[in-house]
C-alpha cells in the first residue's frame, strides 16, 4: 500500500513540475529532477513519510525498469547503420571525456585531500569519467532532437563512456582489493570485462541483422493474444539484453540501448495487426508513465544536508569545475567535421545515476581499515552530481537552440 500511494505521489509530482518546466521554456526533465529534490529533503522540515519512498524496493523495481525504456525508446530512433557513420567520432569523443576528467578528478584529489592516499585520489577521477546516458537521452527526446547527428554521437559516445567508465572503475578497485590483501592486480579480470562489453555489443547488433526477422515472424504467430504482443516481443529483446549486461558486470542501460539500437522497422513491417506504427510509438505510452519515475527517485536520493560538512563545498566546487571542464574535452573529437562541438560537449556533462553508483562504491572499498572515500567525500561528489545533472538540461537547449538559429541564419 505505501508503495502504492508513493507512485501516485511520484506520478502528480513529476506532471506538474514537468508542467512547470516546460512553461518556463525548460526540458521537464529537470522539473523531475527538482521536485525530486524536494520530496527527497521534506525531513529537513520535520516531514518523514517519504524518507524509505527511494530505497522501496517496488519503487526502486519501477524506477529501474524506467530507464530500461527511456534508452530502449531512444536506441529505436537510430539505427546501426547511422550509428557506425559516427562510430569513429563518437569513440574518440568518449575516449577523450574519460580520460580528461579522470586526469583532473586525481589532480583535484591530491591538491585538496593530500592526507588522503593515492588510491583516493584516483578513485575521486574515476567517478569523474561516468556519464549519465540516461539524463542527456531524455532532453534530447524532450527537444526532438535525438535524430540529429550530434546526439547520435553523444548518446553512442555515453554507452562508450559507461564501458570505459566501468573498467577504469574495475581496475582501480581491484588495484584498492589487491593492495589491501596484499596483492597485485589481477589484469585477466580486467581483459574479461572488456571482453564481454565487446561481445555484447556485437552479439547484439548480429542478433539485430540475423535473428530479429525471424523472432518477430514466429511472434506474428500470437496474433490471437492481440496487439499488444508487437511490444511485448520487443520488451523481451530490451530486457534480455539489459539482463545479459548486468550478467557481464556492465550497466543494465547498455544493453537496453543495443536493444533499442539493432532493432529496426523492416523486421516487424509485415507484422500482422502493427499498420504504420512503429515500435517507438508503442513504448511511448508504457515510457511516459515509468521514466519519471526514475527521474524523481534519482532526484530524492540527494541528500541536501551534505552541504553542512565543513570543507564539503570547496571539493565540490573543484569537482564540479573538472567536471564540466573534463567534458569539454570531448568537442575536440568532432572538430572539422561540420558538428556542434560545444553541444556534444554540455551533453556528456551530466553524472546523474551512474556517478552516484560510483560514488556509492566508494564507500564500500577500505585499504586496511581506513574507507578510500569518506562521507564528507562522498557528500562533496554527491554534490558535484547534482549540479552537473540540473546544469545539463537547460544548457544543452540553450546550445542547441542557439545551433538552430545560427543554421537558420
Amino acid at each position: 500500500m505505501y508503495a502504492i500511494l508513493v507512485l501516485a505521489l511520484i506520478l502528480g509530482a513529476a506532471a506538474l513540475a514537468g508542467h512547470a518546466a516546460a512553461r518556463v521554456g525548460q526540458p521537464p526533465v529537470l522539473g523531475e529532477l527538482v521536485v525530486g529534490v524536494l520530496l527527497g529533503n521534506l525531513g529537513l522540515v520535520g516531514v518523514h513519510i517519504l524518507d524509505a519512498a527511494p530505497s522501496d524496493a517496488t519503487i526502486q523495481a519501477l524506477a529501474q525498469v524506467g530507464v530500461l525504456l527511456l534508452l530502449f525508446q531512444v536506441g529505436l530512433q537510430s539505427t546501426v547503420r547511422e550509428m557506425l557513420q559516427v562510430g569513429g567520432t563518437a569513440t574518440l569523443v568518449a575516449v577523450l571525456g574519460v580520460a580528461t576528467p579522470f586526469a583532473l578528478g586525481w589532480g583535484v584529489g591530491a591538491w585538496l585531500l593530500p592526507a588522503h592516499s593515492p588510491y583516493a585520489h584516483a578513485y575521486l577521477g574515476a567517478t569523474l569519467t561516468a556519464t549519465s546516458v540516461g539524463i542527456t537521452a531524455r532532453v534530447l527526446a524532450d527537444l526532438h532532437a535525438a535524430r540529429a547527428p550530434e546526439a547520435r554521437i553523444i548518446l553512442g559516445a555515453a554507452v562508450i563512456d559507461d564501458v570505459l567508465g566501468l573498467v577504469i572503475l574495475a581496475i582501480v578497485s581491484g588495484a584498492i582489493a589487491a593492495a589491501g590483501a596484499g596483492a597485485s592486480l589481477a589484469w585477466g579480470a580486467i581483459v574479461i570485462l572488456v571482453a564481454k562489453a565487446a561481445g555484447l555489443l556485437v552479439g547484439a547488433a548480429l542478433f539485430g541483422k540475423f535473428a530479429a526477422p525471424g523472432f518477430f515472424r514466429l511472434a506474428s504467430r500470437l496474433r490471437q493474444a492481440g496487439p499488444g504482443v508487437l511490444l511485448s516481443a520487443g520488451l523481451v529483446i530490451c530486457f534480455t539484453l539489459s539482463g545479459l549486461a548486468a550478467a557481464a558486470g556492465l550497466a543494465p542501460i547498455v544493453g537496453a540501448y543495443a536493444a533499442g539500437l539493432v532493432l529496426e522497422d523492416a523486421h516487424w513491417r509485415e507484422f500482422p495487426g502493427s499498420g504504420a506504427r512503429s515500435m517507438e510509438e508503442l513504448v511511448r505510452p508504457v515510457a511516459a508513465l515509468l521514466v519519471p519515475v526514475f527521474f524523481v527517485t534519482m532526484g530524492m536520493r540527494v541528500d541536501l544536508s551534505a552541504f553542512a560538512h565543513p570543507g564539503v563545498l570547496g571539493l565540490a566546487a573543484a569537482l564540479t569545475a573538472a567536471a564540466i571542464v573534463g567534458k569539454q574535452a570531448c568537442g575536440l573529437g568532432a572538430l572539422g567535421r561540420g558538428l556542434d562541438a560545444r553541444s556534444i560537449g554540455i551533453g556528456m556533462i551530466p553524472r546523474g545515476e551512474v556517478g552516484l553508483i560510483f560514488a556509492g562504491l566508494g564507500l564500500t572499498l577500505t585499504l586496511g581499515r581506513e574507507r578510500i572515500i569518506d562521507p564528507a567525500v562522498f557528500s562533496a561528489v554527491v554534490i558535484m552530481v547534482i549540479v552537473t545533472t540540473l546544469l545539463t538540461p537547460p544548457a544543452l537547449k540553450w546550445s542547441l537552440d542557439r545551433r538552430r538559429r545560427t543554421t537558420l541564419a
